[in-house]
């Protein structure tokens, strides 16, 4: 990478966890559009998984992910450490504010982990971008007011979440669903496109939002954890809504945990 800035190359970074499927495609895609040189980073972290969730089980064919990565022919490195925590690491970037509700109230120990793994890349990888999906805007929120926080010099870059053709929203954990889940998962997201029409229209956010719940529970959904309307800037809830701000959903279907959001006003339908 030394090689590459002396040159005056821009380089992007695309973080994963491996698993890599359409969604990290159009990543990668974007990514060589923002830099001329593009490094995937390969890391299931660890710190992100409380002990009563997936990690042993979460989808790893590296094999597979090398190659898919490659056939894009828009990679110039993969960056796949073995680890990236020493015996005796004992220290965390525990984020606040906007890591507080939603994702934070339901996993407390999630944006730690994430925010402690994505500043230790961003220095094995001292790229000029990176890139992430909006199926996880949270997610990118909280990086990248770590990344102003902290004064880290990366722009932190979101895409449009990747959804197949009947409107669910790309994700590793999609492996998990059964064929009969498989089948039932879109209903959440048209579920969140008809409850934003809605909102958007003038009803009310509350009645609104019931109704969602009640129409998931009873088409098959095991449980919500949230089914929120939050601003886009500071994520905090509100009842005077703007085509920009988000519903932010998450829910179970069996042992299968699913999240999804889009804007109000937002007719984006980006297919795999």
């Amino acid at each position: 990478m030394a090689k590459w800035r002396a040159e005056g190359s821009r380089t992007c970074l695309v973080p994963t966890m491996g698993s890599i499927h359409a969604g990290h495609i159009a990543l990668i895609k974007r990514a060589r559009e923002l830099g001329d040189r593009v490094i995937v980073s390969i890391y299931v972290n660890p710190s992100q998984f409380s002990n009563d969730e997936d990690f042993d089980t979460y989808p790893r064919n590296s094999l597979n992910d090398k190659e898919s990565i490659a056939s894009t022919g828009n990679v110039d490195a993969i960056y796949a450490p073995m680890t990236m925590y020493g015996d005796q690491h004992s220290t965390n970037i525990v984020p606040v504010g906007l890591a507080t509700t939603m994702e934070g109230l339901v996993r407390p120990h999630f944006f730690t982990g994430v925010a402690t793994i994505v500043f230790k890349l961003f220095q094995h990888v001292p790229a000029d971008f990176a890139i992430f999906g909006e199926k996880d805007f949270q997610q990118f929120a909280v990086l990248q007011q770590m990344v102003t926080d902290l004064d880290i010099p990366i722009t932190v870059i979101s895409h449009p979440t990747i959804r197949e053709v009947d409107g669910l929203a790309l994700s590793s954990r999609n492996q998990y669903l059964s064929k009969k889940q498989r089948q039932q998962a879109p209903i959440l997201y048209k579920t969140i496109k008809s409850t934003a029409a809605k909102i958007l229209s003038g009803a009310s956010v509350e009645n609104s939002i019931a109704l969602a719940k009640q129409y998931l529970i009873k088409t098959g959904f095991d449980r919500i954890e949230y089914f929120d309307l939050r601003s886009s800037d500071q994520l905090t809830p509100t009842t005077t809504p703007r085509s920009i701000d988000r519903l932010f959903v998450a829910v179970w279907l069996g042992k299968t945990r699913l999240i999804d959001n889009c804007t109000l006003g937002s007719d984006n339908f980006h297919c795999s």
